[in-house]
């Protein structure tokens, strides 16, 4: 019989140590094999019970939730899923994914929550999912806020639009976006679409948090916007998007309902649209989606690059487009950031 999935469950409200500990161990696969109230506790108990995962409250008091993060990727490396009620905290969502937290899972009704159980599936999946993440892939990104001078907002949109750049990434996703968009310089005739896994009600406070550390301007994928070059419009995948054009002939976002695989659909409608113009990237994640999309820029003489598998902290969803041979380049992470801006100045050199 398989070893069950040790967990950890740190917060300092003991209703919701129980609460979690509920919810996790009614999971045949996993074990919670002990709680902390406090970051100290929570250092002390991994060196104890080396646990598998474990989970994290934010607000804390001795040492809390982001202090105890970076202590532990240090001293102790764990996968940890962040289970906060402060996900309208922009700087606090965007730090703890920059420092390498597996995902941040809202508390479903703040603080003091009585509905608790309604997470509790999704719960259960991340820690299932958190277990098999590379930790050795897993680091902090480095960064400092943009220069504000340099940050003109009347400069975007009058650069030309001729190249769109699609990011596709699942957990673990949200620390390599930052590291990729804090290194490339937003003066390219590009936008830029992300889809990560990320849930809606963090994205608006996220990304307004990653806009201060990066000089591409930052915003929240939302219907009808018309896309701009040196802009980044980031998505949830728990919601479909698409790149459609209006009677201007302008390109712009269309939101609609969840599907089932939706970096396809981002995918196959932006090559529609963008043709030969279009650059695929497929990020460190679960799953095998984007693969078909891939297929679809392919077809219109579009780019795909991967990230190389093993500097991945999940290598399927880049592993599963190079294995169906629709990838045209494979690059490791430090050098993604170099490898998008060397692809698009080389092709608008061609074009121009």
């Amino acid at each position: 019989m398989a070893e069950k999935i040790k967990v950890l469950v740190v917060d300092d409200a003991s209703f919701m140590v129980k609460a979690v500990s509920e919810i996790l161990n009614s999971d045949a696969e996993i074990e919670v094999v002990g709680s902390a109230k406090n970051g100290l506790q929570a250092l002390e108990k991994i060196k104890e019970l080396c646990p598998d995962v474990i989970t994290l409250d934010v607000d804390m008091p001795i040492m809390d939730g982001l202090r105890t993060v970076r202590h532990i990727m240090l001293e102790c490396p764990v996968p940890i899923v962040m289970l906060s009620s402060l996900f309208n905290n922009g700087a606090i969502t965007f730090e703890a994914l920059r420092l390498g937290v597996v995902d941040f899972l809202p508390k479903p009704s703040g603080a003091i929550s009585q509905d608790i159980h309604k997470a509790k599936q999704q719960i259960i999946d991340r820690i299932k999912m958190a277990v098999a993440v590379n930790i050795d892939n897993i680091h902090r990104v480095k960064i400092q806020p943009s220069d504000e001078l340099n940050k003109l907002e009347d400069y975007y949109g009058l650069q030309a639009l001729d190249y769109l750049l699609l990011m596709g990434t699942t957990l673990g996703g949200p620390n390599t976006s930052i590291r990729i968009f804090s290194e490339l310089p937003p003066k390219l005739s590009a936008a830029a679409v992300v889809m990560q896994e990320i849930s809606p009600k963090i994205l608006p406070a996220f990304v307004k948090e990653f806009d201060k550390y990066t000089a591409w301007h930052m915003c929240e994928a939302t219907d009808g916007t018309i896309l701009e070059a040196g802009v980044c419009y980031v998505a949830s995948n728990e919601y479909s998007l698409s790149i459609e054009v209006n009677d201007n002939q302008e390109a712009y976002l269309k939101v609609g309902e969840a599907v089932g695989k939706p970096l396809n659909t981002l995918f196959s409608s932006a090559a529609n649209v963008f043709g030969r113009r279009t650059i695929g990237l497929l990020l460190t994640g679960i799953g095998d989606d984007g693969s078909d999309g891939f297929f679809n820029i392919k077809e219109k003489s579009g780019i795909t690059m991967a990230q190389k598998t093993d500097t991945c902290v999940y290598p399927n969803l880049a592993k599963c487009a190079i294995e169906r041979g629709v990838v045209d380049m494979i690059v490791e992470e430090i050098k993604l950031s170099h490898e998008i801006e060397a692809l698009i100045n080389e092709k608008a050199a061609t074009l121009s």
